[in-house]
């Protein structure tokens, strides 16, 4: 075949792809690209508006893909189900690695820079993120006046009022250790899981005896998976108050928070506290 024969079928294999769809592209009506890509108004001439409602749109996204993962993995452990658990939290935590990465574009605005679109805010802060609301109340992290917040939009309170009165991933995950034959305590398992967790000495001893056991044991892979979690959600609380204490100091929030001590106060909060604690029992 002569290199003008080729040019030929190469135009045609091209030729049709490339016809008119009868509508939207079927690549479009799959991953709703138009409905995205419709969804940034700048509400200022500032050039650095665009980024920072992209980059936060972006984090939204992640939000949702982690929220899924981590109620596809409480499920699992519910019904013990470990391979499917772990699989759902390896998934996760590629997520947040992804979503860790988005604070790339904001990481070195400037005051003067941030200044030129932060009015256009008005009230609106990061902390009214409902699908982040979501991320803290499955590790966890529950609390009344954050779902309360949420009230006067009914979809958005119900949803979230499901997600708050559900035991969180960790309460799954220590059922699902208790069901394993170990001595999680009762009144852990039996706790309101309305209520935010806190680190009990009980608790400590469960993941002890895990860590002090086989190294290869399934269960402490287990703890080390979650462990990457937890340091992942860290990571991006801390990036988080890095950003702001680089573009704004130590500013009230636009919400009326305290800005940076808010973020520092949040950020200090342990995620999985006993599988922190129990590293200087070994």
């Amino acid at each position: 075949m002569n290199d003008s024969t080729c040019a030929l079928a190469q135009q045609g294999a091209e030729d049709a792809l490339t016809q008119p769809f009868a509508g939207t592209s079927p690549y479009d009506a799959y991953v709703h690209a138009s409905v995205l890509n419709s969804l940034q108004h700048p509400l200022t001439e500032a050039p650095d508006e665009m980024g920072f409602v992209v980059t936060t749109q972006v984090m939204e996204l992640w939000f949702t893909l982690i929220v899924h993962e981590w109620r596809m993995a409480a499920t699992a452990f519910a019904k013990d189900d470990l391979n499917a658990a772990v699989d759902a939290l390896v998934r996760s935590r590629r997520a947040l690695t992804a979503l860790n990465a988005t604070w790339g574009p904001l990481a070195a605005l400037t005051p003067a820079q941030f200044n030129g679109f932060r009015a256009a805010f008005g009230t609106a802060s990061g902390f009214q993120s409902a699908m982040y609301r979501h991320i803290e109340f499955l590790l966890g992290d529950k609390s009344d006046s954050m779902l309360r917040m949420h009230r006067g939009d009914p979809a958005v309170h119900e949803a979230l009022s499901d997600t708050h009165r559900e035991p969180s991933l960790y309460d799954q995950v220590l059922g699902y250790l208790h069901r394993q034959g170990l001595p999680v305590p009762e009144h852990v398992r039996e706790r309101d899981v309305t209520a935010p967790y806190c680190c009990d000495p009980g608790v400590v001893g469960v993941w002890r005896r895990i860590y002090r056991g086989p190294q290869h044991h399934p269960l402490l892979a287990l703890g080390e998976l979650l462990t990457d979690i937890a340091e992942l959600v860290q990571r991006w609380r801390h990036d988080h108050v890095m950003v702001v204490r680089r573009a704004m100091g130590a500013k009230s929030g636009s919400a009326g928070s305290t800005g940076l001590a808010w973020l520092e106060q949040r950020a200090a909060r342990p995620v999985f506290p006993e599988l922190w604690e129990v590293r200087g029992d070994i």
